[in-house]
């Protein structure tokens, strides 16, 4: 049997382990570290801040923005609003297309809709520029539902996008439902949601932290996280 087609008939046979599957999008879908990190470093020089080594400002990729301009550069609440708008001034201007989806992504998307399970986004990014990201890379018309951060920063925390998801689409505790991310943030958030978690150290957590968050199950590798989901 040839190997492309035995692929696509494991891939028609394999039954989904969820009904529902509620993805993170920076370091789960998309690596987003170029346009990430140097929209933080614009953010910064507006302060008088110069980074010289961008790899130190991946902690920045994940977590809630302003949350981490607080916790990494001791900003006050005021001046990491401001970094926050600086820092979308450059990201929606270019940084959000200096990204791209990881390997085996979209196959793995495109499979999972194809078995009927219900696939969402649950960003801390603002949903807008997650739309437009998703848009980009044509995976806008697998997902039911993007979630993200509002412009006025309505939903500051992830629980509150997952929460906000999960009640725009009805999502009930009896449903097979899985959050899937690279961050404490995607496992803590699912958890006060009262889903499992699935975490992915391809992204920009590691296997420490996400065990520390308390995930359900952690996988290492595309490969591994479509086998998991498509188990």
């Amino acid at each position: 049997m040839p190997a492309l087609f035995r692929k696509s008939l494991q891939a028609l046979t394999a039954m989904p382990r969820y009904t529902h599957v509620l993805f993170d999008l920076d370091g789960t879908l998309t690596d987003s570290r170029v346009g990430i990190t140097r929209s933080v470093a614009y953010a910064l020089r507006q302060f008088g801040i110069h980074v010289d080594n961008y790899d130190t400002l991946t902690p920045f990729i994940g977590p809630p923005l302003m949350e981490s301009f607080q916790s990494i550069y001791h900003f006050d609440e005021n001046q990491s609003r401001l970094a926050s708008r600086h820092y979308r001034h450059y990201f929606l201007d270019r940084g959000w297309a200096e990204n791209s989806v990881y390997p085996g992504i979209p196959s793995l998307i495109q499979d999972l809709h194809r078995q009927g399970v219900h696939l969402y986004v649950a960003t801390s990014k603002g949903e807008q520029s997650a739309r437009r990201i998703l848009t980009h890379f044509h995976l806008t018309p697998y997902f039911d539902f993007i979630a993200g951060d509002t412009p006025r920063h309505r939903r500051p925390t992830k629980v509150d996008v997952i929460r906000h998801l999960i009640k725009r689409q009805g999502v009930c505790p009896t449903d097979r439902a899985v959050m899937v991310g690279d961050r404490r943030h995607d496992i803590e958030g699912a958890c006060q949601a009262g889903l499992p978690s699935l975490g992915v150290t391809y992204g920009y957590g590691n296997r420490e932290e996400l065990m520390q968050a308390g995930a359900t199950d952690i996988v290492d590798t595309v490969d591994a996280l479509r086998r998991f989901l498509l188990a």
